[in-house]
């Protein structure tokens, strides 16, 4: 009996054809990589990129240097010398919308007095590296490098033009940085997606638990409250006393539980935390989904997860009291200044009118201070690259994905005001850090050098999927 030969359609075998000719990629020499990728986080640590004073422009050689050697055409844009932003690009088929990867070169400043590694030396140390920026940001700023690096070297075909931007400024000065690079060369970076900084991988006894990836930001604002009374001698106590006024107006705002409101983001991150967490926390983070339950959760929260309620609401904080100049003299005028963060879609006005009825003292101005704020943005969940990087949180961690609101502000706002989705990533951090003094903005700021391999393989993998062909 004559053996049976499948006819294949013309479609079918065309595409078969067109797999087996298309050459195998050969897999990154991980190890090689792991070593390029320290040498060059260390470098980048190694220059004092402090804001204030702010002067990038050694890191931004560097980088300049590292991608020329490769064959990379590289801009430095600036509107100061001393500060400048480094881009790049790799051309795809143009059949999608670019994928932007943005870090920035600037780190908060020191007092190196009080570090125990000196905070510009790399210092390596029982599996960590020790510096200034280690996780704010020259962690993603290694990592997006790297991965340009690897994509140019492997050739690798992409639907999305892939552009890396090294910015500056990003510690409060986002005017030689972000608004710069919005305002003056937008055509350099628009892009469909952006990713960042703002997220991360949280440890607990060095098991991962879950990963952040923040989605939206809360906004930046201060208000300043003004005190007025009659100045007279301290020996007369009077009920016109400018600092008392203050005081109490203070006193009322840091007392009012503001109105909660829930956004796409912190509905999806509470109800997924719910999924990971004991019973009675489940419970809570279930409770404040529902209006009809939400105000003892947030009682809890307000009390013993400060972070959960204030990604709950526009927040106050009264940070800051000026008042008198001498003991023995009433002062006729007292000011403070709130921390004010507000929701993204918040209306300002209308939340300062309720911060007056507050306050209930007309005595006390209440108004809006100078502040370097963000605009609106929010990033959507239903997206490519959302779904991407669900993926690589799930291969190379094996953890939940929750969206996060940041309570703090990245210039990713920035994009996100233009249309660009953009979300934050980071690589895993020991959540005891923080309170140990090894975080962010920290004296000891530390990454372990294996979560930063980890964090550069998630990269590689999320970006393949989101812009190769």
């Amino acid at each position: 009996m004559p053996k049976f030969i499948p006819t294949l359609k013309p479609v079918l075998l065309a595409c078969l054809i067109t797999a087996i000719s298309q050459p195998v990629l050969a897999q990154p020499d991980w190890d090689a990589i792991n070593e390029e990728t320290l040498r060059h986080f260390r470098a980048l640590l190694q220059f004092d990129t402090s804001d204030p004073p702010g002067r990038e422009l050694p890191a931004a050689e560097y980088i300049r240097d590292v991608l020329e050697a490769e064959g990379f055409e590289v801009e430095m844009l600036a509107n100061n010398d001393e500060r400048p932003n480094v881009v790049t690009r790799l051309k795809g088929n143009g059949s999608k919308e670019p994928l932007l990867i943005m870090a920035h070169t600037d780190t908060v400043n020191v007092d190196p007095a009080k570090w125990t590694f000196p905070p510009f030396n790399a210092t390596i140390d029982n599996g960590y590296v020790y510096g200034r920026g280690a996780v704010d940001d020259k962690d993603n700023l290694a990592a997006g490098l790297m991965v340009m690096l690897e994509l140019k070297r492997q050739g690798i075909k992409l639907d999305r033009d892939v552009i890396f931007l090294a910015e500056s400024g990003e510690e409060g000065a986002t005017e030689f940085g972000i608004e710069f690079m919005v305002n003056e060369h937008f055509d350099k970076i628009e892009s469909e997606f952006c990713l960042a900084e703002g997220g991360s991988v949280a440890r607990v006894n060095r098991e991962v638990q879950y990963a952040g990836i923040q989605s939206v930001e809360k906004i930046p604002y201060q208000i300043d409250l003004t005190a007025r009374g009659v100045a007279g001698h301290g020996s007369v106590p009077m009920q016109t006393n400018s600092v008392v006024r203050l005081a109490k107006a203070m006193a009322a705002i840091a007392d009012w539980v503001s109105p909660i409101r829930l956004n796409e983001t912190t509905a999806a991150y509470f109800e997924r935390l719910a999924g990971i967490s004991p019973p009675d926390a489940a419970a809570r983070y279930l409770a404040v989904l529902d209006p009809a339950t939400q105000a003892e959760a947030d009682a809890y929260f307000r009390e013993f997860e400060p972070r959960h309620a204030s990604m709950l609401r526009s927040s106050l904080s009264p940070n800051i009291i000026e008042a008198g100049y001498r003991i023995n003299v009433i002062p006729s005028e007292s000011k403070g200044f709130v921390d004010f963060r507000a929701l993204p879609d918040e209306n300002i006005e209308e939340f300062l009118e309720e911060v007056r009825r507050v306050v209930n003292d007309p005595a006390v101005e209440v108004a809006l201070g100078p502040r370097n704020t963000r605009p609106r943005g929010e990033a959507r969940l239903n997206t490519e690259a959302f779904s991407a990087i669900e993926a690589g949180i799930t291969e190379h961690y094996g953890v939940v994905t929750l969206p996060t609101m940041s309570t703090g502000a990245t210039d990713m706002a920035y994009l996100r005001n233009k249309g660009i989705e953009c979300y934050g990533i980071g690589p895993a951090i020991d959540r005891e850090d923080a309170a140990l003094g090894f975080g962010a903005h920290s004296d000891q700021e530390r990454i372990l050098i294996s979560e930063l391999n980890r964090f550069v393989r998630f990269n590689w993998d999320i970006v393949l999927q989101i812009a190769g062909e």
